[in-house]
């Protein structure tokens, strides 16, 4: 194999590396979640962090299909990348957030550790089910890490809801991600109006939520993300 064969295989890789360590410095700055660094608090560098996973994400799969370069390494490098930056990032993140708001140390913020827990299922369930082609069953690990973040900006915005009610949408929302009920994927196999028109809906919403709400409306594009997908079952899997 020739060095340029090498380079060009190992591109993806090299992206969904990049991938990993965007979610591990996330980690990180979670833990200094007020401190300023910059022009943003340690928690708000988690949120730019966790964006860069999320771009590096969909580049590392689109680069490996523009390549024409697929390895069953790259497909477990590519989960455990996301566990890191999609499960752990945001478990952490949410750990100091209970804690933050909550003035100091509480049982109650080892409830987010339902995050990483249920997205390692989700990723497992994910690599040995050969349904999730077209459509997810059970909501996608990035799209629960975005609604964790748009939920820490709106408990900023707004007013923290509690330890309890805190503790029940972590273990309510989490729970979605292993759950049997189809999502759509947001993969366009063409950009055909009809054949799209609830994606394109779903990323209008979505777009019209951050616009109004700013990063707190991550968290209500995610949540109609999930109504639009359950109240469309038939639809999602005869596309």
């Amino acid at each position: 194999m020739s060095i340029f064969t090498r380079v060009k295989a190992n591109i993806p890789n090299s992206i969904t590396c990049l991938n990993l360590l965007s979610g591990a410095c996330a980690c990180v700055f979670a833990f200094h979640y007020q401190e300023v660094f910059g022009p943003l608090s340690g928690y708000q560098w988690a949120f730019v962090l966790m964006a860069a996973s999320a771009v590096f994400d969909f580049a590392d799969g689109a680069m490996a299909r523009r390549l024409h370069v697929y390895s069953l390494l790259g497909k477990e490098l590519d989960s455990l990348s996301d566990l890191i930056s999609f499960g752990l990032a945001p478990a952490l993140l949410m750990f100091n957030t209970v804690e933050y708001f909550h003035g100091g140390w509480t049982w109650w913020a080892f409830c987010s550790l339902v995050i990483v827990l249920f997205g390692a299922l989700r990723l497992a369930r994910f690599n040995i089910d050969d349904r999730q082609t077209t459509y997810f069953i059970g909501i996608p690990i990035p799209a629960n890490a975005i609604f964790w973040i748009g939920f820490v900006a709106w408990n900023h915005a707004n007013m923290y809801l509690g330890d309890m009610p805190t503790a029940l949408i972590l273990i309510a929302f989490s729970s979605l991600m292993i759950c049997s009920r189809p999502m759509y994927s947001l993969k366009f196999v063409n950009f055909g109006w009809r054949e799209n028109f609830t994606r394109y809906v779903i990323i209008l919403a979505t777009l019209l939520f951050v616009v109004t709400e700013g990063v707190s409306g991550l968290a209500w594009a995610m949540l109609f993300y999930v109504v639009v997908s359950l109240a469309s079952k038939k639809r999602i899997v005869s596309e």
